[in-house]
């Protein structure tokens, strides 16, 4: 890696036990884990469970962290996904193989009524019934404002292969979606 690490020198401040470093990591980080978090899981409680248990694992591996080796930001949106699909695979073992838990409503509302709430809650629920692959990628294309190569890179794939689960998850997405009339949805991509 040719340009220096944004958080490298905050990483280096935890590292050192500063507690007003820990804060401010806390505030660059959260609303981004949490979105990411509530996106994969659809529940915010979860969602807080885990932005929690990764800001622990900074704190105890931030001197472990090697410069160079890959972006911190790639590391904590691994760390993330890992945590939240461990949680996905317990619902599992829970629910006897159901992937995950039905939307509270799932009956569609008149078109004339739809507000940007209801709109939202059909996005997650489509967003939750895709393969978790699919989901991971549009979540961190989509929500998270990776680049496809920053995104691949989270995953440990290539760029092809992000590009094609992307492909699947829209045009599913989009299926799922049809009702809403011109509604482009998940149709940008970003290099």
């Amino acid at each position: 890696m040719n340009e220096e690490d944004p958080d490298a020198e905050l990483l280096a401040r935890i590292d050192g036990r500063e507690p007003g470093a820990v804060r401010e990591m806390v505030t660059r980080k959260l609303p981004r884990l949490l979105a990411l978090a509530t996106r994969m899981l659809g529940d915010r409680d979860e969602a807080s469970d885990v932005a929690q248990e990764v800001f622990v694992r900074i704190w105890k591996q931030a001197s472990r962290w090697q410069r160079g080796q890959a972006r911190f930001d790639t590391w904590l949106h691994r760390v993330a996904l890992n945590l939240c699909y461990d949680r996905l695979r317990r619902r599992q073992e829970v629910n006897l193989g159901d992937d995950l838990p039905e939307p509270v409503d799932q009956a569609p509302l008149p078109e004339d009524q739809l507000d940007e709430s209801a709109r939202s809650e059909r996005i997650a629920a489509a967003l939750a019934a895709l393969p978790a692959r699919q989901r991971e990628a549009l979540v961190l294309q989509y929500y998270q404002e990776l680049s496809n190569v920053e995104a691949a890179a989270v995953m440990g794939i290539t760029v092809d292969a992000l590009e094609s689960l992307l492909s699947r998850a829209r045009r599913t997405l989009r299926s799922r979606l049809a009702g809403e009339r011109g509604e482009q949805v998940f149709g940008k991509e970003r290099r």
